[in-house]
């Protein structure tokens, strides 16, 4: 594990679309580069990470992007939004952490960490019970996050990177069990 950061974790603005998206495409492609073609990976983030997008879901109603910076960068970046959750999320009041990525050279510094209690703190302090996730099932790494942070998992939705549609496993926690202080996952980092 490298060596804890300074890290500062606040809330995006417009003027944060085009560093979120260049992390973005950055950190999508670390993660799931190897695993895909490079087609259905240019298609997908063509799509996701303009800066118009962006830009759009950083002023969404009732949404808000985290960034998480060790200057003179940013880092990595947490989501959070309203979203019509499937049937198998059965927490109430929820809201889903629709992204959360960490740059590789910064995997295992507390990032992960701090934009999770940063989510979980927002969410919260928004009047949710629930936050839930959709993860790449074979995404094993940020399944083991989620888990050392009490999310369970739910089951199963498609996602469509390219023209191949994948299985995310959802996973849920309820928000109302965690009373603060330390939590087993303050110790892990990593990415969705």
């Amino acid at each position: 594990m490298r060596e804890k950061s300074m890290v500062s974790i606040r809330t995006a603005d417009i003027g944060d679309a085009g560093v979120l998206a260049d992390l973005a495409r950055q950190t999508f492609h670390e993660t799931f580069a190897a695993q895909n073609s490079s087609e259905n990976m240019d298609a997908y983030m063509k799509e996701a990470f303009t800066v118009g997008r962006l830009t759009a879901e950083i002023g969404e109603p009732g949404a808000v992007y985290l960034v998480a910076e060790a200057p003179p960068r940013a880092i990595g970046f947490a989501r959070v939004a309203p979203a019509d959750p499937p049937a198998c999320i059965t927490g109430p009041s929820p809201v889903r952490l629709v992204k959360l990525y960490v740059s590789a050279d910064a995997i295992g510094s507390g990032v992960g960490a701090a934009l999770m209690r940063s989510s979980i703190e927002w969410a919260k302090n928004s009047g949710h019970k629930c936050l839930w996730l959709g993860v790449w099932e074979h995404n094993h790494r940020a399944k083991a996050f989620y888990e050392r942070w009490r999310f369970v998992s739910v089951g199963t939705e498609m996602f469509r990177l390219g023209n191949d549609d994948q299985t995310d496993v959802l996973m849920q926690l309820m928000l109302s069990d965690r009373a603060g202080g330390d939590h087993p996952g303050d110790r892990g980092t990593d990415r969705d």
